[in-house]
């Protein structure tokens, strides 16, 4: 060969050479884990339930005499006031009434004073014997006739102006008109079943829910202590409406259901629940002090119950028997098997085994429970 060529070939496998020469070394391996530490901290202790969003109040505003809607002057969805004016049925008729009622008194008023001028006169006459006493007897009964005339008078003019005033109907409380039924020109009756509008009133509302009988001890209990939160949720458990206070229990367990109804009341500023809502109620009955817990993902079933993955010293893991009283906000309460910052695997459980060696990264810290979560 060339001397050219061998130096060639002597270049090429020359870096090759110094590659095989290098040692490779093998590393140790493990399971690839994420961990976190068991903490000891303050848990509230909340009740799930479901509920219906009720209205405070809600009335059916119908007509309380027969006549021609006249006037809706207000929108609807608006909000109105106590006394407010909400519809007019036409007053003519009942204020023709009002006028002869008191014409009537009128009337009989001016019977009456010739009534008792005529009494008068016969005592005057029956002193000096020119008039008996049957005659005096007589006009004192006319007299007390017309005086009952009269008062039937008051009660005629009574009842018509209070007709009258059945013509212009309000607003029985704060709250929101719904959607209207009859439009002004229609002719209404009193004994229509059908409102011309609903109110209802949205600020303050309430919450209607049950929970499981159980409960009822404990639930009275803290009631004694105080007044009791209760924060509403969306269908989804997640978002947020409204936290509002307990106002009372029922006075009766439902014997089909097994369970007790409750009634929270909301400010609902935001107006976030409506009358028919359904929604999630969590009722917080205290708060249990300075628990040992940890992540939820750490908790596995076995055959023989509840245990984690305790990390030890010399990054192997031991199968570690535990005892959970709840589970509050992704935190398991621990009542035995644990105690506070003790490391266990929170992911990475499928290629584990008693004393397998881990490759563990801590979890990133999750905030502390807040009260409603």
């Amino acid at each position: 060969m060339p001397r050219l060529g061998l130096l060639a070939v002597l270049a090429v496998a020359a870096p090759f050479a110094c590659l095989t020469a290098v040692p490779v070394q093998a590393q140790p391996q493990g399971v690839p884990v994420t961990i976190a530490k068991t903490e000891r901290q303050d848990m509230p202790i909340w009740l799930r339930g479901l509920g219906t969003v009720q209205a405070n109040f809600a009335a059916g505003i119908r007509p309380r005499v027969d006549g021609t809607l006249t006037q809706v002057p207000v929108k609807e969805g608006e909000d109105v006031k106590k006394g407010q004016l909400l519809a007019v049925i036409d007053p003519r008729p009942y204020q023709a009434a009002l006028d002869a009622a008191m014409a009537k008194k009128a009337q009989d008023q001016a019977h009456l004073a010739n009534a008792k001028a005529d009494l008068e006169r016969y005592n005057s006459l029956v002193k000096r014997d020119f008039a008996s006493r049957q005659q005096v007897e007589t006009q004192e009964s006319t007299v007390k006739q017309v005086m009952a005339t009269i008062q039937g008078d008051d009660a005629q003019i009574e009842a018509a102006q209070l007709n009258l005033s059945f013509c212009y109907i309000t607003a029985p409380f704060d709250g929101r008109v719904g959607l209207r039924t009859v439009d002004p020109g229609n002719v209404v009756r009193a004994t229509e079943s059908a409102p011309i509008m609903t109110v209802t009133q949205v600020q303050p509302i309430s919450v209607t829910f049950t929970l499981p009988q159980d409960n009822l001890p404990r639930i009275t209990a803290a009631m004694a202590k105080g007044k009791l939160e209760v924060v509403a949720y969306a269908a989804d458990d997640t978002t947020l409406l409204d936290r509002g206070t307990l106002i009372t229990v029922d006075n009766a367990i439902d014997t089909a259901t097994g369970t007790i109804k409750l009634k929270a009341t909301f400010p609902n500023e935001k107006r976030t629940l409506w009358p028919g809502q359904f929604v999630r109620t969590r009722l917080l009955l205290g708060i249990e002090p300075q628990v040992v817990t940890a992540p939820a993902m750490a908790v596995q079933h076995g055959p023989k119950g509840l245990y984690v993955y305790q990390v030890k010293p010399d990054n192997t893991v031991a199968v570690q028997p535990i005892t959970v009283s709840r589970e509050e906000a992704g935190k398991a309460v621990i009542a035995d098997g644990l105690t506070e910052g003790v490391p266990v695997v929170v992911a990475g459980h499928s290629r584990l085994q008693a004393g397998a060696k881990v490759a563990a990264r801590e979890a990133t810290p999750a905030a502390p429970p807040k009260t409603g979560s």
